[in-house]
């Protein structure tokens, strides 16, 4: 489903696919051979998404482009099911893999992969080729710290200073 919102509508080139269950709302535009599969919403409450080639968003995925933050996805990018990438960037040849969150200003380099239920905070940069454990938190800028499943006071006092509640 494409839909006009704001007086902008979805542009989605021939070599792309868009299953009859997803939704394109808005400022987004997906690149050649790109693919946004069952279930999967794309869509652009106050920025753009803009999604590079070769691209596949899979099922019930949410990719969402906000004013300060719009989405922007590389080439070659992953975005595995029940995934939630919310104005982050994306650059190229990057897997983020089911149920994983990419949070406001968030930027995940190149090569960098997002296991299974891992989270990449507001504002955090994960330099290129980073793996970010299943179930584990990456905060923190200019460069991430990621912590396991249980380190939730030393997580906290990074947490403070990237303004979850100001940026999202």
């Amino acid at each position: 489903m494409l839909i006009e919102h704001r007086g902008r509508r979805p542009i989605v080139p021939e070599s792309a696919y868009v299953a009859p269950t997803a939704v394109l709302c808005g400022s987004v535009v997906l690149g050649e051979h790109s693919r946004v599969l069952h279930g999967a919403v794309l869509t652009a409450e106050d920025g753009e998404v803009r999604v590079g080639s070769d691209v596949v968003v899979m099922e019930n995925a949410l990719v969402r482009g906000r004013s300060a933050h719009p989405a922007v996805i590389g080439d070659a990018v992953l975005v595995g099911p029940h995934a939630h990438v919310n104005g982050a960037a994306l650059e190229d040849e990057v897997f983020v893999a089911t149920g994983a969150c990419v949070f406001p200003g968030a930027v995940a380099g190149v090569g960098w992969e997002l296991r299974i239920h891992s989270v990449l905070h507001v504002n955090s940069v994960l330099p290129p080729g980073t793996v970010l454990p299943i179930g584990w938190i990456a905060a923190g800028a200019p460069r991430a710290r990621l912590f396991a499943p249980g380190e939730h006071d030393e997580l906290r006092q990074i947490q403070e200073a990237l303004d979850f509640p100001g940026t999202v």
